[in-house]
């Protein structure tokens, strides 16, 4: 199967490169070539000069960039990915970005006989590295099941959770639970450290029961030696929160501790850690002294 790749960042390189050490025909773009010749050259793929080059003749093509104005770059207009898509061929964007955005590529695809679903992951850059990510899926059942063989070679679950835009919604959902999950986390490891106890000993215990979570295992011990120098960087993390506060008005909901969380990764930014790990929410307390 010939697929096609567009956005080689911290997700996009990875996730390519299962699918091409899969033993499928894969073709890249990238706004800095650099990076796409440094692909080809580690995995052996293929790597075109437009995203409609690219495209042509894929029966995938996956997108991967930054946010709603960079997937219109890259999918919209003559050199687009869709200007190179044959009829019945599916665009998939594992961009988080916006539900608006995700229903406008669906009707655009539909209009000219292609499929389109949106498809956010989580896991992080370790996800993708590892083939271990879940994919929230918003599109048609058909279309699910034509792509979900491909993307089960980066994803260690993926869901289709309704019309397009579902998944960025869900990934919406996700991103709000973390919001409070860190803080709550960065909150209890200030406080056992501040109380004298011993912190390891602490979440040894308290992980194997009601608190425990994938950032309270993944995140404390880095948080507690300070180091914060990788994984989902906090600029990212109130982009896709801004996204999240945008449809809440929208549909007239409060997020209150997501947006109070929010104000301290601001501070977070302010302290130069922008593209700080989103766990660095215990730098606030840490650093200040």
């Amino acid at each position: 199967m010939k697929v096609a790749f567009i956005g080689l960042g911290v997700m996009g390189y990875p996730m390519a490169g299962h699918l091409q050490s899969a033993g499928l025909d894969v073709c890249v773009y990238n706004r800095s070539s650099d990076k796409a010749k440094k692909w080809c050259d580690e995995f052996w793929g293929q790597m075109a000069d437009t995203p409609a080059q690219a495209a042509t003749g894929a029966e995938i093509v996956f997108v991967c960039v930054g946010n709603d104005d960079d997937v219109r770059s890259v999918v919209l207009g003559k050199t687009g990915a869709l200007a190179g898509m044959a009829e019945g061929s599916v665009l998939v964007d594992h961009t988080t970005a916006s539900a608006t955005l995700a229903r406008e590529l669906d009707a655009a695809a539909s209009a000219q006989g292609k499929e389109f679903m949106d498809a956010p992951v989580s896991g992080g850059q370790a996800g993708a590295e590892n083939g271990v990510l879940t994919i929230m899926i918003g599109g048609r059942e058909s279309t699910y099941a034509r792509i979900k063989p491909v993307i089960d070679h980066y994803a260690r679950f993926s869901k289709l959770l309704g019309a397009a835009g579902s998944g960025q919604l869900a990934k919406m959902v996700n991103q709000i639970c973390i919001a409070g999950v860190v803080e709550g986390l960065a909150e209890g490891l200030n406080f056992a450290v501040n109380a004298g106890l011993d912190a390891e000993a602490v979440v040894e215990t308290i992980s194997k029961g009601a608190a425990g979570s994938w950032q309270m295992e993944n995140r404390y011990k880095t948080m507690l030696e300070d180091s914060y120098e990788f994984g989902f960087a906090v600029d990212w993390m109130r982009k896709d929160l801004g996204i999240a506060f945008e449809e809440a008005q929208r549909n007239g909901v409060e997020l209150p501790v997501a947006q109070l969380v929010d104000s301290f990764y601001e501070e977070v930014q302010s302290m130069g850690g922008g593209r700080w790990d989103t766990s660095s929410l215990l730098a606030r307390y840490t650093r200040k002294k």
